[in-house]
């Protein structure tokens, strides 16, 4: 916590102070697990749900590849395994964006507090 946190934190009121703590920073695996909340959390579920799936026959080609005996055979189930894997990888990154956009929400929130408080202390 740097210098000015704490002096925003010390001039704020207990009410403040709770909203404050609602919207502060997360770490890595509090922002992955937050997008399993909210409107949109069943589509989290529904990415990693899949994404299991095609990890799971990926891994499954996999085994099936190093077994095979013949080079079609190998191809057979490589070249699917390998889709697999890579199509399951970029359903995990695809959440990538959505964790910086709630990033970017939980800070503007801050914000709005800010300001808010300030426009609401009286001027003299």
């Amino acid at each position: 916590m740097s210098k000015l946190d704490q002096l925003i934190a010390e001039a704020m009121s207990a009410e403040e102070r709770e909203i404050l703590r609602e919207t502060e920073e997360l770490g890595w695996f509090g922002l992955g697990l937050n997008l399993f909340r909210g409107k949109l959390g069943w589509v989290t579920w529904t990415v990693m749900i899949v994404q299991s799936a095609m990890f799971i026959a990926a891994v499954w080609c996999a085994i099936e590849f190093f077994a095979a005996s013949d080079v079609l055979s190998a191809l057979k189930w490589g070249l699917p395994g390998a889709v697999l894997m890579i199509v399951a990888t970029i359903l995990k990154t695809s959440l990538m964006p959505q964790i910086q956009a709630n990033r970017i929400l939980r800070e503007l929130k801050r914000i709005e507090l800010m300001i808010v408080r300030n426009n609401a202390e009286p001027r003299g």
